[in-house]
């Protein structure tokens, strides 16, 4: 499967998600494969994180399969991630990313820096260790179709071994586990030019 992809993350192993700290310009691969091509589409489907908390919690979830995960240049830049939510609440969304203090972004929030790693907020008491957050790792081949390589909470892992919540959970409390280059996080190594230039070649956009 085609992949756009960075051959320093293979070092680095990090979920990016939601931010990222200035790194060396790398060479990006545009034939790189993935580790994880070859796993289930939607293995470990949604119930990763357990049951929401009660039925007005599963009124607002949001399960999302591989079709959900669009476009990402379609949606709402914010600094250098783009973000959407499936639950039409991303005016509260935007409120969230651009407010200085931090805050709690609403179920339905899909964040993604890269198009092949995404977070998910789902309902309230989904997961509370991880601020009820899901993680995605997408295979994403030439012609745009997505499938899901791996999704969960605690335990999901990018296809280089980088476990997405260790990282993100480096975030002060007040960020609600988005790193960006600021928040606590451990900085990736990918420059701005880099992480620009993978955004762009998102195969879904095509």
């Amino acid at each position: 499967m085609r992949r756009w992809w960075v051959l320093a993350m293979l070092a680095g192993g990090g979920c990016d998600d939601g931010g990222e700290a200035g790194g060396a310009d790398v060479a990006v691969s545009a034939d790189a494969t993935s580790a994880q091509d070859a796993g289930a589409p939607d293995a470990g489907a949604g119930d990763a994180g357990g049951p929401v908390a009660d039925q007005g919690a599963s009124i607002e979830d949001v399960e999302l399969a591989a079709a959900d995960f669009d476009c990402m240049l379609e949606w709402t830049k914010v600094r250098r991630f783009y973000i959407t939510n499936k639950r039409g609440r991303l005016e509260e969304a935007l409120d969230v990313a651009n407010n200085p203090a931090g805050g709690t972004y609403p179920p339905g929030t899909v964040i993604q820096l890269v198009p092949q790693e995404a977070m998910v907020k789902r309902a309230p008491g989904w997961n509370p260790v991880t601020n009820d957050w899901e993680f995605f790792f997408l295979n994403i081949d030439g012609d745009g179709q997505v499938t899901i390589g791996a999704r969960g909470a605690e335990d999901t892992v990018n296809a280089f071994g980088g476990n997405c919540f260790e990282c993100h959970n480096k975030a002060a409390p007040q960020w609600d586990l988005i790193c960006e280059q600021d928040h606590g996080c451990d900085p990736l190594p990918l420059s701005a030019r880099v992480i620009e230039n993978l955004q762009q070649a998102d195969a879904r956009c095509r």
